[in-house]
Parts: structure tokens; C-alpha cells; sequence
């Protein structure tokens, strides 16, 4: 509301996007639980670091007990994003930042694109950093839908205004939208690993330093 009536900005739900501004107000939240379950950092990697290469899909999410529907259960929690065009140590930096200032249990990205790089590059930051990765077997629409559906049922909250990453849930058609959302695929693996994914596939992996 502040966007439309201070700036101007018309915000209008898109036909055909999964989410929509007014679920997302709905269930937005000022701060964060104090005591999350889980936190993690999720990443979806550009291939490219030029002027006209997406974004590098960067999200902190967490997992936490809520009671705002009546009965106690696990509510996801959006957290920060930190999204860009940032070269691949760039992301790996903003990433590794995140996890440390987040306090967050590990990274998780796609490793579609970049493969083992991804480990690679975030290991060259900080190599003892757990990180997981996932493979993109699906279509997006596939992977989206049942994150959407968690957003329908209220049991994802933002925490505070995340301008872009919302603009890009609430304008993403799956059916005729070109461009790659990577701030919403960052969020999809990152409320996929906390709220969807069984707890086996939580285990991060850890390089192990020796010393001698």
C-alpha cells in the first residue's frame, strides 16, 4: 500500500501467477520468531556475470513454530534476499555472508548449470561451509506449485517488504513469462528444503579440513 500511495507504483495481480500481492500481505510478519528450527541459504546460480546475465537467486528462509492459524505447526519464514548480478566469488561471498550473519544450518543451490563449481566456488570462501546440493529434475511450474500452495494456506510469511523478490512471485506467469525468476527459484529450493523435503535429504555436506 505504502509503494502505490507514496511512489506511485501500480501493483496489480498478474493473470496466471501463482502468487498473489494480497496473499503475501495477508501473512507478513514484522520480525522473525526467536527461535527458528532451521535456517538456510539458497541459491540459484547464473551461468554468466556480464550486463545482460540474470541474477543470482539468493534467499535466506527459516523454519519455525507458528500458531497464527489456530493450531501449532510449522510456518516458513522468509527472512532476507540478497539477489544480484554478481560474478560467480561474488555470489559465492554474498552467500557465505548470509550463512554466517544469518546463523543459518547450510547452503543449499542448484547445481543444474554450474555443476561441481557451485561447491567450488563456495568452498573457496569458507570450505568447511555445509552445503547441499539440489538438481532442477522438473520443470519450474512443477517445482513452484506446491511452494505456491504453502503461501495459499498461510503458512509462509515474509518478514518485512522484499520489493523485488515480490514483484518477481506475484508478475511470473509459468505459462508465457520469458525471463528467468531466479530470486523465486532461490525461494522455492530454500521453502522446498525446509517445509517439503523429508529430513534425510537435509544432511548437508561438509569438507573436512586436516591438519599435520
Amino acid at each position: 500500500m505504502g509503494r502505490q500511495e507514496l511512489y506511485a507504483e501500480v501493483l496489480e495481480d498478474v493473470p496466471g501467477a501463482l502468487w498473489t500481492c494480497k496473499g503475501i500481505d495477508d501473512a507478513r510478519v514484522k520480525v522473525a520468531p526467536g527461535d527458528m528450527e532451521r535456517v538456510v541459504v539458497a541459491i540459484d546460480p547464473a551461468v554468466s556475470s556480464s550486463e545482460t546475465s540474470d541474477e543470482t537467486g539468493i534467499i535466506v528462509a527459516g523454519s519455525a513454530l507458528c500458531n497464527c492459524r489456530g493450531t501449532t505447526e510449522i510456518h516458513g519464514f522468509v527472512l532476507d534476499d540478497r539477489s544480484g548480478k554478481l560474478s560467480p566469488n561474488g555470489w559465492a561471498q554474498a552467500a557465505v555472508q548470509a550463512y554466517e550473519e544469518c546463523v543459518a544450518d547450510m547452503v543449499v543451490a542448484e547445481s543444474n548449470n554450474g555443476g561441481n563449481l557451485v561447491e567450488v566456488n563456495l568452498r573457496t570462501v569458507d570450505v568447511n561451509v555445509p552445503y547441499r546440493a539440489v538438481h532442477a529434475a522438473k520443470g519450474k511450474r512443477t517445482r513452484a506449485e506446491p511452494v505456491a500452495a504453502l503461501y495459499e494456506q498461510g503458512k509462509v510469511h515474509h518478514v518485512g517488504l522484499h520489493a523485488q523478490l515480490e514483484d518477481q512471485l506475484t508478475t511470473w506467469d509459468p505459462l508465457s513469462s520469458t525471463q528467468s525468476p531466479d530470486r523465486l527459484d532461490a525461494l522455492v529450493w530454500a521453502l522446498s528444503d525446509l517445509l517439503l523435503g523429508p529430513r534425510e535429504r537435509c544432511l548437508p555436506t561438509v569438507a573436512v579440513r586436516v591438519f599435520g
